[in-house]
């Protein structure tokens, strides 16, 4: 009887998904990023054979049943196929994205493939040199959301099994960063007699516990700032005694910030020299948000005449030159007013309040809410309007002061 089982755990490939704010990327570049969920499944499934796993867990969200994406499908096929030829099952359960009653055009997978029916919990058993050696549980999505509570209903079955292992795709009770599907709470998964909980629906990796180990591993490829830094997979290897869990990353191109201080820059010059020593040299390919802050009136000016964006394409364009490319695909200034500003002058006062009691987040919800525009357009929070829109009036009203 082995005494050892090692697998991949990933979630939320959502292959073939659209990136946010990206529309001044460059042609060059386009193919390249619009393909990297493609590049980081073939990825997941090189680092599977070359650890030689007993299997795959992918937990939900594959690809998404609003861009309905064939493409994602047949890459998925062919991925399981070459999991096949190196006889390394694959199971896999639907989420809230690829939930079953919205994919109207289902794929047929190879006999490796095993896949959760329904909303109801069952188990899957590998075996190895026909022997019993591990039980995955889980569920697939039927509909768009799960409501209730999935993870009361896990039980282990057959105790002769070695390992158990229970995949969940889901958020713990009182996170309000995501939609509240099949929520848990953590003691309830702890408590229940399981080796392993593999968990997706969360972008963000992240071990909850550790014993035992109840883990998310976040998506496989960024698609946005706000699924910045390395994203991948979790190889995981259980034995009685032990659990050793390695992230590998996966990501084609990862999404990155840079904070730069601009507070001693005289020039577009000393500037364009801040930017390449911070994006220059990437061991990665990187999507950079940028972001200049400092007590620095200068930088408004270059703001203001245009100058800040001619010089990020310039940057650009050299740094798109390298095989190992990165590209700022958005830049945000953060200047301070130096408290030149006299805001106890009535005026200023009430320039400051009124764009204070603004609300851009109403003014922009149309925008937001187009069943098409939604999916390309990265959301600014109010805040962060707010700020850029002061600088702005501050300039201004430095400049009338002088």
């Amino acid at each position: 009887m082995s005494n050892s089982v090692s697998f991949i755990h990933a979630a939320d490939l959502h292959l073939d998904s659209p990136f946010q704010g990206l529309t001044d990327i460059p042609n060059t570049m386009f193919s390249e990023v619009r393909n990297s969920t493609f590049t980081a499944l073939n990825n997941l499934v090189k680092t599977a054979i070359n650890k030689q796993v007993d299997f795959v867990l992918l937990v939900g969200d594959l690809f998404n049943n609003e861009r309905q994406s064939l493409k994602a499908q047949v890459q998925l096929r062919t991925a399981f196929e070459q999991l096949g030829k190196h006889n390394i099952p694959v199971y896999m359960s639907y989420g809230n994205h690829d939930y079953i009653n919205g994919n109207i055009h289902p794929m047929i997978y190879p006999e490796n493939v095993h896949i959760f029916p329904n909303e109801t919990i069952s188990f899957f058993t590998f075996e190895k040199e026909n022997q019993k050696i591990a039980s995955i549980y889980g569920f697939s999505y039927e509909n768009r959301a799960v409501t209730e509570n999935k993870s009361i209903e896990y039980d282990v079955i057959d105790k002769t099994i070695p390992f158990h292992i229970a995949t969940l795709h889901g958020s713990i009770f009182g996170n309000k960063d995501h939609d509240p599907y099949a929520p848990f709470k953590l003691q309830h998964v702890i408590e229940k007699h399981f080796d392993y909980w593999a968990l997706g629906h969360i972008h963000k990796r992240e071990i909850i516990a550790k014993l035992p180990p109840v883990v998310y591993p976040g998506n496989t490829q960024g698609r946005h700032r706000h699924e910045a830094g390395e994203k991948g997979c979790y190889y995981v290897t259980l034995s009685k005694t032990s659990t050793n869990l390695e992230f590998v990353p996966l990501q084609a191109i990862q999404f990155d910030s840079a904070i730069i201080d601009v507070t001693n820059c005289e020039s577009l010059q000393d500037v364009e020299e801040k930017i390449m020593e911070t994006a220059g040299n990437q061991p990665i390919k990187k999507l950079i948000h940028l972001t200049l802050h400092g007590e620095n009136e200068k930088m408004i000016a270059f703001e203001n005449e245009g100058l800040l964006k001619e010089l990020i394409a310039i940057v650009n364009e050299s740094l798109i030159k390298d095989d190992i490319w990165a590209y700022i695909y958005d830049y945000r200034l953060q200047i301070d007013d130096n408290s030149k500003i006299d805001y106890d002058d009535f005026f200023v006062g009430e320039v400051i309040q009124s764009l204070e009691d603004l609300e851009f987040a109403d003014v922009l919800e149309e925008l937001y809410n187009h069943p098409r525009g939604r999916k390309f357009i990265e959301k600014i929070s109010n805040e962060e309007m707010k700020q850029k829109a002061k600088q702005f009036l501050l300039y201004e009203l430095l400049k009338v002061g002088r």
